[in-house]
């Protein structure tokens, strides 16, 4: 099931997140930090993958489609 958020949204929990969450979701998650960079807008597909959203331009930053929440929810479990 895909998830619809605004990229504005994602930008601002990623701002959320506490110094060094980037790394702590990679090694919960057995990922690379690149990856998860990558989750929140990042394009640095030489280290890390592809993350499993699309971004759709328009106001508000544009839609993302989340395929995959996991890197969601564990951002937002390090927020409270």
């Amino acid at each position: 099931m895909s998830i619809m958020i605004t990229f504005n949204e994602l930008r601002r929990i990623k701002d959320s997140l506490p110094t060094g969450s980037m790394q702590k979701i990679a090694d919960e998650l057995g990922i690379s930090p690149e990856t998860v960079r990558n989750y929140y807008g990042g394009d640095d597909y030489d280290s890390g993958k592809s993350a499993g959203l699309h971004i759709e331009q328009g106001p508000g930053g544009g839609l993302v489609c989340i395929d995959d929440d996991t890197i969601l929810n564990k951002a937002k479990e390090l927020i409270g």
